[in-house]
């Protein structure tokens, strides 16, 4: 970790509850990407995409706009390999099927409706992700 920013983090972490807030008021549904990222590329018979779409573009067009604004805040410093990188992201996603979710829709949305279902899918997000930066380090033979 680099440096503290509790005014910035407190922010984002804000704007995130807004977001979310605001997309469940208008749209009565739970803003978890997995969730509409899956009704993107696979929806339900009958079902619109334009939300689930609008959202994730949303996501996309976000990201390469801080990339434009701010490209050193996408520097790769890992020095992991690509093949580890892309074997994790996988796991993440067979994760997210597994959990019915991923960590936006439960951690952010479901806690904050006192729903024990993503009580137990946060609590088991953050054991997993603690175990397996442990046995990274462990197996590689050091901090990393």
């Amino acid at each position: 970790m680099e440096q503290l920013t509790p005014i910035a983090s407190l922010l984002g972490g804000a704007l995130i509850g807004l977001a979310a807030s605001i997309f469940l008021l208008f749209n009565g549904r739970i803003a978890g990407i997995s969730g509409l990222f899956a009704e993107l590329i696979a929806p339900e018979r009958g079902s619109p995409r334009g939300v689930a779409a609008a959202f994730i573009g949303g996501l996309v067009v976000g990201g390469l706009v801080l990339f434009l604004v701010a490209p050193s805040m996408f520097a790769v410093t890992s020095g992991r390999p690509l093949a580890m990188i892309a074997i994790a992201g996988l796991l993440v996603g067979l994760g997210t099927r597994l959990g019915s979710g991923c960590t936006s829709g439960h951690g952010v949305c479901g806690l904050s409706r006192l729903s024990p279902r993503s009580l137990i899918a946060t609590l088991t997000f953050m054991a997993t992700g603690a175990l397996t930066v442990y046995l990274v380090r462990v197996l590689s033979g050091g901090a990393s």
